[in-house]
């Protein structure tokens, strides 16, 4: 594979290093009314907002192509003497490729005929399949927050994600990270910004989102891309940005939202307070031209200013039982508690409380263009945003005044050439960048050592993250705060697109770099079992990094591609792609990655015996595709697809081995343990070390899809079953789970070059052994803009079951067993429904009658699966992953307060484990324990509705100026679509099964209804 490496790089180096597109593709083939083809047919194409032109001419096959056109409304002119001319217009999408062909009738040269209609519904040039939304949706779509990563979910195979999902669960004033589509992780999205990467390599996140007043249009690709495309395995999400024209345009809006004019949210009923929420966006945009159909600007600013209360809802002691704290640690910690100011269904004290939240964002955009000739564009885009938000529970608090307080910088810089060689070759360079600078910094600082906790940390930083189990109360930390990070990616590319006879090839290669420098402290995580653990001080886990854990990555990726449409007819046409990629093991500037190395029980430092942390990942992946359109008229059209992709781990597969001595000191307890001891106790259990499995290699997935598209009238139909397997999916294992009680790896080695004959405690290794699967019938529907009415539905019917679902969640209870794990995945959803649609209100004859739209939002998917588990953690080390015997039925009841029948007994206990039972602990009456035989994801939690919905008013001022006035309701219906329920069984637990929160927070999707009010002012 070493010399396959050599050979691609030497391939590429003889190119411009390349990068996938976020222009489009025109191509076609002329004809004569006798269907005979046409060559040297001048073909030109007009972008009619900028005047910039672009000629073609047909081949010996009739065939014409335009490519690296950037996406907007074009004419069509084709001519030849002796025949007459024609003028089609047409629509180019982001990442399209379309098809327009052109049939030429006898006459004169004076005669022309325009023929004027939509782009087409239906595509028969590519084998992908995916969506465009266009500039005019994705301005006036009701979107929560106007973050345009939210219509991810709405594209086929997207869903809602689920309540314990990280990227894709949407954070306040900032929306989502990523999306969950076609049964892929979140951290497998490919997002990209003029063809420039745009993702947070340490994490896999978006850096950002642009504002959507400078979106262009946006496409997600979601099954079976070309090979064009590499990086991640998931959807790729092309953005475009909006550019200047020949007209001047500009923009001024003014988003509210007070909490006033909306519902209460399900969990924060009367009489508490209404949890406040007030919310303010804000902006301008301008556009024009410098040198008319020559050189072109855009400027872009947005703010935000956002203030809430997050509604919360815990589980604290009632004054019996604060009374009842008999332990001197245990004291001291109950100012930290609140009071309770309500009682539950099962008696237990609550505290009904919303944290506050504000959130500053300003963002700022630049978009230049510029025609220097007539084979010659050039386009450039800088976006800068600063942003700060509190944190009152992202890591888990379940009461306020605990949390964290996030400011961030962030930036992108996209660079675009494109250059005509000839007819038959047209050449497309990029280079860009996208940088975050971000810091957590704990909203409560405290000295552990003030209050006689002895956990290793002497200085102000955080109370270690401490829960109750039982009550499901979660105070102090944030664990692994205060930290920081800085990530830089650097790409430069280039695509080729080359036609030849009936061959359209597009070929190039990509480089990218990638600086992940970071800081990290830790107060720990500390854990009582139950409410009577806690009086009395004993706890059964304690978790924490001692040192400060920097380090600055670097990672390099090269990757090189052919892709061939090839015409074998005139109705058929093959999609052959092939792609390397050559994905390098992160290095660190100064070595400071310690692993550790099982064949000789030893920390290794990288440098020191070893070269790197995992080996190199090299993949060949084909992509085959066919289309076939029966009929040969572009309103039929069936498809079939296969490829493999290569899905590019973060650089939280390593991070892991910076924390390890003599770098800094990781500890696990699991077992009793009290916090004025508990460094004591850590440490004779031993070390706790993170390592990464030396044969680690990138994820994989084999994709495959069977479709048929119909245009019938202004609808354009398709049905697909769409399938995939993957494998090498990152999963964290315990590498020194108990084997009858006794860890495999007891100390490390007396030869071991670090802390020889150190005890060790859980190895969490992180390892390429997680699979998946996935299969769906895929049935959407669109209709073009006709009369006033424009929609896009899909239904999905999918099941998705995988080892785990999120890359850094150690969920398997066995770790010597991954496949014990396997079943529904956290995002695994039955059935799913989505719509968006505008309708012009056919009212007309004066100002106050003309220019009303309706525009709305509406998804709905059935319920996905939550992991019961016990806080049993000495039979495998680790905590929360053992899971329980299932002994009875555990029926779906739909109450918040029971959700599912939860009856928890303790087979040690005589009399405990009765008919009336569901579960039990895992354990023998004689004390024996044992793997749970509840599967894992067994039960389904609750449905998902929401509908948003806009209502615009347009009045027309002078010339093409106008003033839009918006009103809108998110969540119209006051839908309650409530959180997961506690998951932790335990004998006598007042949290287990019950549900205490939304699946989102007030203000994010579905969690109550809101009422916002907008102006626009637009010329």
């Amino acid at each position: 594979m070493m010399r396959l490496a050599i050979l691609v790089a030497v391939l590429l180096g003889s190119l411009t290093p390349a990068w996938a597109q976020s222009t489009a593709t025109l191509q076609g083939t002329v004809t004569d009314t006798q269907n005979a083809v046409m060559p040297g047919v001048s073909v030109t194409i007009r972008n009619q907002a900028t005047g910039i032109e672009r000629a073609a001419v047909t081949d010996a096959a009739g065939q014409y192509v335009a490519a690296s056109l950037p996406p907007g409304q074009y004419q069509v002119l084709a001519h030849i003497e002796g025949f007459q001319d024609q003028t089609r217009e047409v629509e180019l999408g982001v990442a399209q490729t379309v098809v327009v062909n052109i049939k030429l009738g006898v006459g004169t040269l004076a005669e022309n005929i325009t023929v004027t209609g939509a782009s087409p519904l239906i595509d028969t040039a590519t084998v992908s399949v995916g969506q465009v939304m266009a500039q005019r949706t994705v301005q006036e779509i009701p979107l929560n927050g106007r973050h345009f990563v939210d219509l991810g979910p709405l594209m086929p195979g997207g869903i809602t994600a689920p309540q314990n999902a990280g990227l894709s669960a949407p954070l306040r004033g900032q929306g989502s990270f990523s999306f969950i589509s076609a049964g892929n992780r979140e951290t497998s999205v490919n997002f990209m910004i003029n063809g420039i990467n745009l993702n947070d390599l340490s994490n896999s996140q978006i850096t950002f989102q642009p504002s959507i007043n400078t979106v262009s249009e946006f496409k997600v690709d979601n099954s079976t891309f070309s090979a064009e495309y590499g990086r991640n395995s998931g959807a790729i999400v092309n953005v475009a940005t909006r550019s200047g024209a020949n007209a001047l345009h500009g923009e001024a809006f003014d988003y509210y939202r007070d909490d006033k004019f909306d519902s209460r949210n399900y969990f924060n009923p009367e009489p508490a307070d209404k949890s406040p929420f007030n919310r303010k966006q804000f902006g301008v945009n301008l556009g024009g031209p410098i040198a008319k159909n020559r050189t072109f600007y855009f400027f872009s600013y947005e703010g935000l200013r956002h203030l809430q209360g997050v509604d919360l809802n815990s589980g604290v002691l009632t004054d019996a039982q604060r009374a009842a704290v008999t332990d001197p640690m245990s004291k001291r910690l109950l100012p930290y508690i609140p009071l309770p100011n309500a009682t539950g269904a099962s008696g237990e004290g609550r505290l009904i409380s919303s944290g506050i939240a504000p959130v500053t964002i300003n963002q700022s955009t630049i978009d230049l263009r510029h025609s220097m000739g007539k084979n010659d564009d050039l386009h450039g885009y800088y976006a800068f945003q600063a942003d700060k938000r509190k944190e009152p529970n992202a890591q888990g608090n379940t009461v306020p005044d605990f949390g964290d307080t996030r400011v961030g910088h962030r930036q992108v810089m996209t660079i675009n050439e494109t250059h005509i060689f000839s007819q038959a070759l047209v050449n497309e360079a990029r280079f860009g960048f996208n940088r975050l600078n971000i810091t957590f910094d704990p909203n409560v600082v405290i000295n552990p050592a003030d209050l006689g906790i002895s956990n290793g940390v002497n200085f102000p930083i955080a109370l270690p993250q401490i829960t109750i189990q039982g009550l499901n109360l979660n105070f102090g930390g944030p664990s692994g705060f205060p930290s920081g990070r800085t990530v830089t990616t650097f790409a430069a590319g280039d695509t080729a697109t080359y036609l030849r006879g009936n061959h359209i090839i597009k070929f190039g290669g990509e480089f990218r770099r990638a600086e992940h420098a970071s800081f990290n402290l830790d107060p720990g995580t500390f854990t009582y079992p139950s409410i009577a653990a806690f009086q009395t001080g004993l706890g059964n886990a304690f978790n924490i990094t001692l040192g400060d854990r920097s380090f600055d990555l670097f990672v390099n990726a090269l990757g090189g591609f052919v892709q061939d449409a090839v015409s074998v007819g005139p109705n058929l046409k093959l999609d052959l792609g092939l792609r390397y990629d050559l994905l390098a093991a992160p290095t660190e500037a100064n070595n400071r990655m310690v692993v550790f190395d099982a064949a000789t029980d030893s920390l290794v430092q990288v440098g020191s015996g070893i070269d790197k942390v995992h080996k190199h990942s090299n993949d060949l992946q084909p992509r085959v595709g066919i289309i076939w359109n029966p009929a040969g008229d572009g309103r039929l059209a069936v498809r079939g697809a296969y490829a493999v992709m290569i899905n590019q781990q973060n650089t939280g597969v390593v991070t892991g081995t910076t924390a390890n001595p003599p770098l800094a000191t990781p500890l696990n307890v699991a077992g009793a343990v009290r916090l004025d001891s508990a460094l004591a106790t850590a440490a004779a259990s031993g070390l706790a070390p993170s390592t990464t499995n030396p044969n680690y290699q990138q994820g994989r997935l084999q994709t495959w899809n069977v479709n048929v598209e119909r245009e019938i009238g202004p609808v354009g139909l398709m049905v697909g079953y769409f399938g995939s397997y993957g494998d090498r999916l990152s999963v964290p294992l315990n590498i020194n789970q108990f084997v009858n009680g006794v860890r495999p790896f007891a100390k490390l080695s007396a030869s071991s070059p670090i802390q020889p004959g150190s005890n060790l405690g859980n190895i969490t290794e992180r390892e390429s052994l997680g699979y998946s699967h996935y299969k769906g019938l895929w049935i959407t529907a669109n209709h073009r803009m006709t009369h006033g009415l424009q929609f896009s539905a899909s239904y999905t019917l999918s099941k998705s079951t995988d080892t785990n679902s999120f890359d850094g969640t150690l969920s398997t209870q066995d770790s010597y067993n991954v496949a014990d794990g396997a079943g529904p995945s956290d995002f695994d959803v039955r059935h799913r429904f989505s719509i968006n649609g505008t309708y012009e209100l056919p009212f007309h004859g004066n100002r106050l009658m003309d220019g009303w739209q309706v525009v709305v939002v509406s998804q709905m998917q059935s319920g996905g699966p939550f992991n019961v588990v016990t806080n049993i953690n000495t039979f495998t080390g680790v905590n929360n992953t053992l899971r329980p015997d299932l002994v009875g039925d555990p029926a779906i009841l739909g109450s918040v307060n029971q959700w599912f029948n939860n009856s928890v007994c303790d087979p040690r206990i005589a009399g405990s484990c009765t008919s009336s039972s569901v579960f039990a602990l895992p354990v023998s009456a004689n004390g024996v324990f044992h793997f749970g035989s509840l599967g894992r994801n067994a039960i389904l939690g609750p449905a998902f509705s929401d509908t948003d919905l806009s209502l615009i008013k347009n009045v027309r001022l002078n010339g093409q100026a106008r003033v839009q006035l918006r009103v809108e309701a998110f969540n119209v219906f006051n839908q309650k679509n409530f959180g997961q329920p506690g998951r932790i069984a335990t004998v006598g637990s007042t949290s287990f099964g019950v549900i205490t929160n939304t699946r989102f927070p007030t203000g994010d999707s579905g969690s109550a209804r809101q009422v916002q009010f907008a102006v626009k002012v637009l010329f």
